[in-house]
């Protein structure tokens, strides 16, 4: 773990990101930053009516998370490692998905001037997993708001996320394949996962069990 203070963990709707980041948390005694998505009064809005909501839920989402990060900079003294649910440069992946062409325009301009002040990960933790999981996690934990996700809008997501890591070189990269490990309720799972995490990591590196 040595030089890392900020992981970010990253993947698709229903992967996991929180439950990991709240069990390394845990595990590692580090501060934990969650992100606030429940807070966005466009949120339900959007799953129903996804062309009229996508810009205000965008737009509401990109300063909610441009402010949580500005508060990331703050030295907490109490904890060596701090770990998040998600990294700033997301806002942009839904962004590409959701918005028209005017809209993304617009968008861009604001996201620009803000993307300059937020740190950069050391390490950034990417969760994929098979669309038949993803949809079964989205059930079982049963948010209102998400029960029309369809299976395209989850493969579109997924293809936009491989394409970002595909060329990301901010911050090295471990890419976690979820599919055949369960790391909530199997301990022996999240033990070789941290111990994979508390490697020296550069580039992009694969744990694939």
């Amino acid at each position: 773990m040595k030089n890392l203070y900020y992981i970010a963990i990253e993947g698709v709707i229903g992967v996991g990101k929180t439950s990991l980041a709240k069990l390394i948390a845990d595990e590692l005694s580090a501060k934990l930053v969650l992100e606030n998505f429940e807070n966005n009064p466009f949120l339900k809005d959007f799953y129903e009516h996804p062309e009229r909501y996508a810009f205000q839920t965008q737009l509401f989402f990109l300063l909610e998370r441009y402010k949580q990060q500005q508060e990331l900079k703050q030295v907490d003294i109490f904890h060596n490692l701090l770990i998040s649910d998600y990294m700033f440069e997301k806002d942009k992946l839904f962004a590409n998905l959701n918005l028209s062409k005017n809209e993304l325009g617009l968008y861009e301009k604001i996201e620009k001037m803000l993307e300059k002040q937020v740190p950069s990960p050391d390490l950034v933790i990417y969760l994929q997993s098979n669309i038949d999981n993803l949809m079964e996690n989205i059930r079982k934990r049963g948010r209102e708001y998400e029960k029309n996700i369809s299976v395209e809008y989850l493969q579109s997501l997924r293809k936009i996320y491989n394409e970002h890591f595909f060329y990301y070189e901010d911050s090295p990269v471990l890419i976690i394949n979820t599919n055949e490990i369960d790391f909530v309720d199997n301990q022996e799972d999240l033990d070789k996962l941290l111990e994979a995490i508390r490697q020296p990591i550069n580039g992009t590196v694969y744990y694939n069990p």
